[in-house]
Order: structure tokens, then sequence, then C-alpha cells
């Protein structure tokens, strides 16, 4: 067998021509959005809506164990 490289590119010189120039740096991820700042409303918290469906499920899951208990009990 032959240790020759198939590829006619030399590895190093890939890598270096990838390189950032010295002094320059990349932007970071979030800079490279065209938005700056959070989206939407962010003051207005919780809405309603996912507070009543997760009341319903804490209510519903008490109901539960409540009556198994009663069950149990007996």
């Amino acid at each position: 067998m032959s240790d020759a490289n198939p590829d006619p590119h030399d590895g190093r010189r890939a890598q270096h021509e990838r390189t950032v120039p010295p002094g320059e740096t990349p932007p970071a991820e979030s800079s490279t959005g065209p938005e700056t700042g959070p989206r939407g409303d962010v003051t207005r918290g919780w809405t309603k809506g996912p507070l009543i469906a997760i009341g319903i499920v804490v209510v519903l899951c008490a109901a539960f164990f409540l009556v198994y208990a009663i069950i149990v009990a007996r």
C-alpha cells in the first residue's frame, strides 16, 4: 500500500485559509441577526391562559389523589 495522500491539497493550508486575520474578531452569534433587543412585549409576564391551564391540571391531580385515598381507605 502507498502512504501517499490522495488529496492534492495539504490540510494545513486549508485550515490556514479559514483563520481570521490578526486584529479582526468575528461577530458573536447574538450580533449577527437583524434584530436588536427582545422580541415582543416581555413586560406582560404570564398571560391568563397558561395560568388557568396549569391551575386546572393541579386541581385535577389533587382530585385524583383525593379520590384514590378515599377508595384505598375503605
